[in-house]
């Protein structure tokens, strides 16, 4: 299509068409997922759904390679890959110019259980749905309940979309997305959605959803990853990278692929930044343990 082509189609259709298009494709090749965010989350849950501005899937690990290649043979091309996402490298994001933005979810931020098994217990329970007429899956409503809920955890709990999705839902409903909370080892991000982060301290991921939900620096967003990584291999290349230039987000920032000497000036911002960071959190943890007054002194004059 033709980009005037493509500024008249409303955008609510736009999503609509693009979502469709993404489900024949992973028909195609046999790659299972879900539809989440946006219009596909049920109206129990939310009186007012934002349509946003991409698609959103939940897919099977085992079959995004044969996904991948098959969006990129439809003229999809990555924007962002799993690593450069985010702090939970969950997903890999493409562009059509036709269809706009599409995140592919290997996991869902919150979740605690491994990629496989959580696709599974999430698969288990899917409900019937339809993008522009066509058959599609998406999370039963407990499981929506849980995805809304910890997806509001990443901003500081958007509002009150915690609270409006936990008040919707009966006693019963409560229990049953309790228990999946546990089934998927999600408790430290729910509880960051809804203001219980601290009874949760003593977990790995804590700090990292105490950045996440609260806000903090990149020095503390790295810590916190390296805190919650499950081995030592993880940690070791997790503390490699932390100083390295994201060349993707610096690729988008100046509308072009990044010079050798944009990269390196871009290296010694961040090592900079970094460095005032550390020096700032040090100087405020000796000022914590300074006491306002001097120690008083014992014995004789």
């Amino acid at each position: 299509m033709s980009a005037e082509v493509v500024e008249r189609i409303p955008p609510s259709v736009r999503l609509e068409m693009s979502r469709a298009g993404v489900q024949v494709i992973a028909d195609r090749v046999g790659t299972r997922l879900l539809h989440i965010k946006g219009s596909m989350t049920d109206r129990a849950l939310l009186d007012r759904r934002f349509e946003g501005t991409d698609v959103d899937v939940i897919v099977d690990p085992a079959g995004i390679p044969a996904l991948h290649r098959a969006l990129l043979a439809q003229g999809w091309q990555v924007y962002s890959f799993f690593r450069n996402n985010s702090s939970f490298e969950h997903a890999q994001t493409y562009f059509h110019p036709d269809w706009g933005h599409l995140d592919v979810h290997r996991r869902f931020p919150g979740i605690g259980l491994p990629d496989g098994p959580a696709f599974e217990v999430l698969w288990a329970d899917r409900a019937p749905a339809r993008a522009a007429g066509l058959p599609c899956a998406v999370p039963g409503l407990t499981a929506q309940a849980v995805l809304l809920t910890l997806n509001a955890a990443r901003a500081g709990g958007q509002g009150d979309t915690a609270a409006r999705v936990w008040d919707a839902l009966d006693e019963p409903a409560r229990a049953a997305c309790l228990a999946l909370v546990d089934r998927l080892d999600a408790q430290v991000a729910f509880a960051a959605a809804h203001g219980d982060l601290e009874s949760h301290a003593h977990r790995r991921e804590y700090l990292l959803w105490k950045v996440a939900s609260q806000g903090g620096t990149r020095t503390q967003d790295w810590l916190a990853r390296v805190r919650a990584a499950r081995t030592l291999r993880e940690r070791i290349v997790l503390m490699l990278r932390a100083p390295l230039v994201n060349t993707e987000r610096l690729t988008h920032k100046l509308g072009r692929a990044p010079r050798p000497g944009e990269i390196l000036r871009e290296f010694a911002v961040r090592s900079g930044r970094g460095l005032r960071e550390v020096a700032q959190s040090t100087r405020s943890r000796l000022r914590r343990r300074t006491p306002d007054d001097p120690p008083r002194k014992h014995g004789g004059s």
